[in-house]
């Protein structure tokens, strides 16, 4: 088969060359409309690099000739935060995953960089990248690998056969992580003497996962008070002692080795249900032991608002109290009874605060007035009040109607003003109607002698002017 040349007749023949080019035509109309029909529509030459071939969320960089040495960079952050799929392979010059090289693929959930000289990965190489389960890193050149460099992440599958691993306790975690899939991957490690083992054969003396002891293990303490927390640590190597909390109560730190005192005065409420932890790391990984603050404090009404229709009538509160308080409602002063038509309802519980509102159901004007909230525990009380309006007493004679209505009226309801609009719309249309019909009736009868010389029209033209006059 002959290559086309420009001015030959493949061009200008009339009908072999436009067959021709309607086959082009057909075919490039198909590739694009399958694209977007799969709803993964390839990227630009000008947004993938030319080494890649890239789509809407897949990025793929194989060829060994064209090699790449980082990640590809897309034209915008938009792009790049579409791609979910990353496949790197056969590349010679590509050996780190640095700090910032995926920043803004933060919807990556699947990374292949496989048979090429990857030898570094940063230990912050992944921190945006939340949403990654699958990591192949089959066929590289790592030798050791961190496992800082995954504790933030939820990964589901991790490939690493066909790397030189050494038998050092910096990578006896792949092996405790792994379990038995470092059989299933044949994974081995590299000795001194150059022997390579099976990884999970490999044991190391000095060299084990840390641990961590929180004592007390729970604390239980009025508000104002204080409290004195030890965490006690082990393991080879000596590991790293980390305390991590949020704490609006006072707090200071006193280290002696591998003992750390925490000492907590003037507990405030706000840290009631604060998580203190403890961690003990190493190479090998990290351990933590943590407790949950509980402090008793007297109750709280941070909300009581205006009564509010929705379902049911609600008049909405927030409080908070340890142990929980015990709420009563009082109408000007008179306890509420509450029963099947009004209740306390609590919606919602969160670290320090109950949410809810007293719920009535089809109050009248015997509902309206000053409400109080009085919240009680063991450690004190507080209320708060407010007032509350439902319906107008239907006795008052100044009110023409009430705007509210039990549901036990018997008096009919008034017409909607929907209906009487719909009325004086047909009564209109009527009287048009109408005037047309006696408009017509005019033109028929003295459209004839008209001085603008209009006959009238075509269909009445045979008709004797004396018919109509009659």
């Amino acid at each position: 088969m002959s290559a086309w040349r420009p001015g030959s007749e493949a061009l200008t023949s009339p009908g072999r060359g436009s067959w021709s080019w309607r086959c082009c035509w057909w075919w490039w109309v198909m590739v694009v409309g399958v694209a977007v029909g799969s709803g993964d529509p390839w990227l630009s030459a000008e947004a993938c690099p030319s080494s890649c071939v890239c789509s809407s969320n897949r990025i793929s960089c194989v060829d060994p000739e064209r090699g790449i040495n980082a990640f590809p960079v897309l034209q915008t952050e938009a792009e790049m935060e579409n791609i979910t799929d990353i496949y790197i392979a056969n590349q010679s010059t590509f050996s780190s995953i640095n700090d910032k090289d995926l920043h803004y693929y933060k919807n990556l959930r699947n990374l292949t960089v496989t048979n090429s000289r990857l030898t570094y990965v940063s230990k912050l190489a992944f921190q945006t990248n939340l949403k990654l389960q699958y990591l192949n890193l089959k066929d590289n050149n790592l030798s050791s690998l961190s496992w800082r460099i995954f504790r933030h992440l939820n990964i589901s599958y991790l490939i690493l056969s066909g790397n030189p691993l050494h038998c050092s306790c910096e990578n006896m975690w792949i092996k405790l992580w792994l379990g038995e899939e470092a059989d299933t991957q044949e994974l081995r490690c590299i000795e001194d003497g150059g022997v390579r083992k099976l990884l999970s054969r490999l044991t190391l003396p000095n060299c084990e996962v840390p641990m961590a002891t929180l004592n007390p293990s729970r604390v239980t303490l009025k508000e104002g008070g204080k409290v004195d927390l030890s965490c006690t640590t082990s393991g080879v190597p000596s590991p790293e002692l980390i305390w991590n909390m949020a704490l609006v109560s006072n707090y200071h730190i006193e280290t002696s080795g591998q003992i750390s005192v925490l000492r907590l005065s003037n507990l405030s409420s706000l840290d009631h249900n604060s998580k203190i932890s403890c961690t003990a790391e190493n190479i090998v990984g990290e351990k933590e032991s943590s407790l949950l603050l509980d402090i008793l404090f007297p109750p709280k009404i941070t909300k009581l608002s205006d009564a509010i229709p929705d379902h049911h009538w609600c008049i909405p509160f927030s409080m908070s109290g340890n142990p929980e308080p015990q709420l009563q409602w009082y109408l000007d002063g008179k306890a509420v009874l509450e029963g099947e038509y009004i209740m306390t309802m609590i919606h919602d519980i969160t670290e320090r605060e109950y949410h809810g509102c007293l719920q009535l159901d089809t109050p009248t004007h015997l509902n309206n007035g000053r409400y109080t909230l009085v919240a009680t525990n063991k450690f004190g009380t507080d209320q708060k009040e407010v007032e509350a309006h439902f319906m107008h007493n239907p006795s008052d004679g100044n009110e023409k109607e009430p705007y509210y209505y039990a549901s036990s009226t018997e008096s009919p309801p008034v017409d909607p003003p929907e209906d009487r609009v719909a009325v004086y719309v047909v009564v209109g249309i009527a009287a048009v109607a109408f005037t047309g019909f006696l408009l017509m009736l005019v033109i028929l009868k003295f459209g004839g002698n008209s001085k603008f010389g209009i006959k009238g029209c075509a269909l009445f033209q045979n008709i004797p002017v004396e018919v109509v006059s009659r």
